[in-house]
């Protein structure tokens, strides 16, 4: 099926990669289908985009590249919510707040998207313990081999 998107035009996906998200996101919580789309294969990047209205997408990145040591516990009713049986089929991702520069742009490590790409179903959480991630660290401190 083509749907349309934010940021990347019109794009043909497979109902087979639609994830629900049945409290939506924070702020969308009636949007409960989306599709990541990929940008570039040597970005860590990619776009959460909503299979239902266009003009709702984010950029998203994996939080562990541009920060190594960010980890976080998944609760149990999260863990049941999202029906998380392997951890190898879950992946985490934060929505990124793109700037004129990259090096300006910041991602949030307070809320988390974290999906079950095996049940493909997802859930963004409000991170509760003390590390106290920020909810706009800076993108410019690459740590990974990202180009």
């Amino acid at each position: 099926m083509k749907i349309a998107t934010k940021f990347l035009g019109e794009v043909e996906i497979s109902e087979q990669d639609i994830l629900t998200f049945e409290q939506g996101l924070l702020g969308l919580e009636n949007e409960k289908k989306f599709v990541i789309l990929p940008i570039d294969a040597d970005l860590p990047l990619a776009i959460l985009q909503s299979v239902e209205h266009t003009e709702i997408g984010f950029v998203v990145a994996y939080p562990f590249v541009f920060k190594k040591d960010y980890s976080f516990d998944i609760s149990e009713d999260d863990r049941e919510q999202l029906q998380i049986e392997k951890e190898e089929n879950v992946l985490t991702y934060s929505i990124v707040t793109m700037k004129e520069t990259f090096q300006e742009s910041t991602i949030n490590l307070l809320a988390p998207i974290i999906v079950n790409m095996d049940k493909k179903c997802g859930k963004q959480i409000v991170l509760q313990d003390n590390k106290s991630y920020p909810l706009r660290y800076p993108m410019q401190t690459l740590e990974g081999s990202a180009k």
